[in-house]
């Protein structure tokens, strides 16, 4: 089995994700008609230098190194690939931090509702029995009890479960937009 020693390069403290690639501009969303700087990142080039990052502890010290051929690693693209990475994974940490403030909000609310249904289903479970203890009254008690647990199945998934993952990614992004990016020539 590989481990992080036998799949990544250290050097001078750093763990290196690495790349390479015959042009910067590879790097780049083409259909992007932003300035080069605000480019979105290709999904692979993404994907790759994300899955790297998670493999590594957070406190792990990182460096993102793209070797390029002589003439491409002294192109503008390559001279501001760097600026581009931090601003691309920044702004993806910010969009994970609304994704994360929005999931949380809609578990606030679900619980809220789902509070209030199992409150109103746990009531209307002690009306029925006053009115009688036959086997349908109680059905319709025990039908009360699970249909208000049920309601509650959505805020108890988000709070233990929906929220961390989003966090997580967050806090990979936020350290992304502030590993140090260096263009080597091949």
């Amino acid at each position: 089995m590989a481990t992080i020693d036998t799949l990544y390069h250290r050097e001078d403290g750093f763990w290196l994700i690495e790349l390479e690639i015959s042009d910067a501009r590879q790097l780049f969303n083409s259909l992007d008609p932003a300035p080069f700087r605000e480019k979105d990142l290709d999904s692979e080039a993404e994907q790759y230098i994300v899955g790297a990052a998670r493999e590594f502890h957070l406190d792990a010290p990182l460096k993102l190194v793209i070797h390029l051929p002589g003439a491409a690693a002294e192109s503008e693209a390559a001279r501001s690939a760097p600026d581009a990475f931090r601003h691309y994974f920044a702004y993806r940490a910010e969009v994970k931090a609304r994704e994360l403030r929005n999931t949380l909000r809609e578990g606030r609310t679900a619980l809220a509702i789902g509070l209030s249904f199992l409150f109103l289903c746990i009531s209307a479970r002690r009306f029925v029995g006053f009115l009688g203890d036959g086997t349908l009254a109680g059905i319709v008690e025990e039908g009360l009890l699970i249909s208000g647990w049920v309601a509650m199945w959505r805020p108890i998934e988000i709070f233990l479960y929906l929220w961390w993952p989003i966090r997580r990614t967050r806090q990979v992004l936020r350290k992304l937009s502030l590993v140090p990016v260096e263009i080597r020539p091949r």
